[in-house]
């Protein structure tokens, strides 16, 4: 039984449904064939992404393909109560509230896998490591699963190094599809919608800080650059760091940008990226937000301390008061501010993501029992499948290699 907010909600969850697989070709395309060829036909699938309209659109591609789905959402503020009221009014399981406590969170994460799925779809690896310490009775029915994002990918990249790893999973994030549009112009764009429709303030000529510079740091960064921020990088990686400054970026140490900084973006993947050193000698008024999977890339613990007084300044900011006036301001508590403080990815990049996850999970059920128990990338065909599709539905054509010109290659 589905455990959401409140199914009287589900009329404008439906509106947002519509409107995002309006706008998703590529899985509009991959639903056709799936009702036709049934690849799910008799599994069960355990999905906990965020869940948002994109998200629910793809329980229903799943679904159309057979599959029995029970699914959840990957962040406590990502969740979105009419869009789960939506799904639930349609038939799926779904476990997943707004501002769910830790308790509930992983209630909801344990009840998708009390029904012994055979295929996992991840958002950050929670899902997969309930499997590997609390369900481990059920894996041996698994048949593997796709992970989504890259803080996920690192949690598996250790599992499997360290020889915990029991069932193979494809890692989503690492397919071209994936990273070079979602990370890159999804993040990019997503992050200024949820700090500009949260904060009501300009960018424009504001010191704009991106902690990172992988592909969702390049994307962040990017876009702070087209508002007219001047934009600070700063980096862990030589490569990158040289790669920010051949950009255009001003790049530095965080003990250095948090003097300048007036907002602040961190995309890391990694804990303690804004401490309370950084926090002692950041402006007044200065904005913090989070854009990596965890809320752990600010250290919110260190600035409660220092603060002398919390307070709600607006709608999803808190402001912290120090002992010498001024006051910084977190929005949506540290989490993906993407999704936390806005919808999440645009439908179109999220189609390019989607399909790659529904086609991987189709590739698992095909490959059942044949894949390596390891973290497996995604198939270049496939990527190459869903690039195809989404060209054809933007009308764009490109050449071909002649049989000649592939002699030549030795493709």
């Amino acid at each position: 039984m589905s455990d959401i907010r409140d199914i009287s909600l589900a009329p404008s969850g439906e509106k947002k449904i519509r409107w995002a697989a309006a706008n998703m070709p590529i899985l509009n395309s991959i639903a056709k064939d799936f009702e036709k060829t049934q690849p799910f036909k008799g599994l069960t699938v355990a999905l906990s992404v965020h869940f948002e309209a994109k998200t629910a659109y793809l329980c229903r591609v799943m679904q159309l393909g057979g599959a029995e789905m029970h699914v959840t959402g990957s962040n406590p503020l990502s969740t979105q109560d009419d869009v789960a009221a939506a799904i639930a009014a349609g038939g799926i399981d779904v476990h997943a509230v707004y501002g769910a406590t830790e308790q509930e969170y992983e209630r909801h994460l344990c009840a998708c896998l009390e029904h012994e799925p055979d295929i996992i779809i991840d958002d950050g690896g929670d899902l997969v490591n309930l499997m590997h310490t609390k369900f481990t009775h059920l894996i041996p029915k698994v048949l593997g699963g796709c992970e989504e994002t890259t803080t996920g990918i690192h949690r598996l990249k250790a599992m499997s190094g360290a020889g915990e790893l029991r069932f193979p999973m494809i890692m989503v994030n690492e397919a071209d599809c994936k990273h070079l549009f979602d990370n890159r112009y999804g993040t990019g764009q997503s992050v200024w919608d949820g700090i500009n429709r949260t904060t009501n303030l300009i960018v424009a000529g504001k010191v704009v800080v991106v902690a990172g510079y992988g592909w969702c740091g390049k994307g962040t960064a990017m876009r702070a650059k087209g508002l007219g921020a001047r934009v600070v990088v700063t980096e862990v990686d030589p490569v990158r760091a040289i790669e920010a400054h051949m950009d255009g970026f001003e790049v530095m140490p965080m003990s250095e940008a948090a003097k300048h900084g007036d907002i602040f973006v961190t995309v890391t993947g990694c804990n303690d990226v804004i401490t309370a050193e950084h926090f002692k000698s950041m402006k007044n008024g200065a904005i913090l937000t989070n854009a990596g999977h965890f809320n752990v890339e600010i250290n919110l613990e260190q600035l409660s301390e220092l603060a002398v007084e919390r307070y709600e300044a607006r709608q999803n900011i808190e402001g912290f008061k120090m002992s010498d006036g001024r006051t910084l301001f977190v929005i949506g508590e540290g989490r993906l501010v993407n999704l936390a403080a806005g919808d999440g990815h645009p439908a179109e990049i999220m189609d390019m993501s989607f399909a790659i996850q529904a086609l991987c999970a189709k590739y698992i059920a095909e490959n059942r029992g044949r894949l390596p128990v390891e973290v497996i990338p995604v198939p270049k065909e496939i990527d190459n499948e869903v690039a195809m599709i989404k060209l054809d539905s933007m009308g764009i054509e490109i050449d071909r290699l002649s049989p000649a010109q592939r002699k030549y290659l030795g493709i």
